[in-house]
């Protein structure tokens, strides 16, 4: 049995992963039980005693390589892995300095799991890629999806209280994300 990017495709697992826990973070007050309801979620400036909640910027990022939290990172293959209509944008990654080149996209919608699979599922087939047999990763919604020998994507969704948080994680082809 030929195993397809497992290398990649697990890269873009922690990359989405760690997308996703940059946006929990960032989301987490510095200092718990003291936010009001209506409460700006823009940062304080770090006074002398606190420290700062941001990271310095990493010395093994590459050009071509970025990601935010919040929005949609500039240059992200936006045709290829679009957000769902209603969806808000967590987290992005873009790495187009590795071949195949890696995304990674954090999102959140007010739908069943099973809506924002069929969705990306309808988006994926029409791009050519054919869905992997299986449909979850134990308890969890897990879509698999591969096109040609080394472009894969993976769309996992968890459900909580109504909110679907999806993470899709692509490594594909530079002629793909043109």
């Amino acid at each position: 049995m030929k195993v397809f990017g497992q290398r990649k495709r697990a890269a873009a697992a922690a990359l989405a992963a760690g997308a996703l826990l940059a946006g929990l973070t960032a989301c987490t007050p510095g200092n718990p039980g003291t936010a009001s309801p209506g409460a700006s979620s823009v940062p304080a400036a770090p006074s002398a005693d606190q420290p700062s909640t941001t990271a310095p910027a990493s010395p093994s990022a590459e050009p071509g390589t970025s990601a935010t939290v919040g929005a949609m990172v500039p240059g992200f293959p936006e045709q290829l892995l679009p957000v769902m209509p209603g969806a808000k944008v967590v987290s992005s990654s873009f790495d187009k300095t590795t071949t195949p080149a890696t995304a990674a996209l954090v999102g959140s919608i007010q739908a069943p799991s099973a809506e924002v699979l069929a969705f990306y599922t309808q988006h994926l087939l029409a791009q050519g890629f054919t869905a992997v047999p299986g449909e979850t990763v134990g308890a969890v919604p897990s879509k698999d999806f591969l096109r040609g020998d080394n472009e894969t994507v993976n769309i996992s969704v968890l459900e909580t209280a109504g909110v679907s948080t999806f993470t899709i994680g692509a490594n594909v082809a530079a002629e793909s994300v043109k």
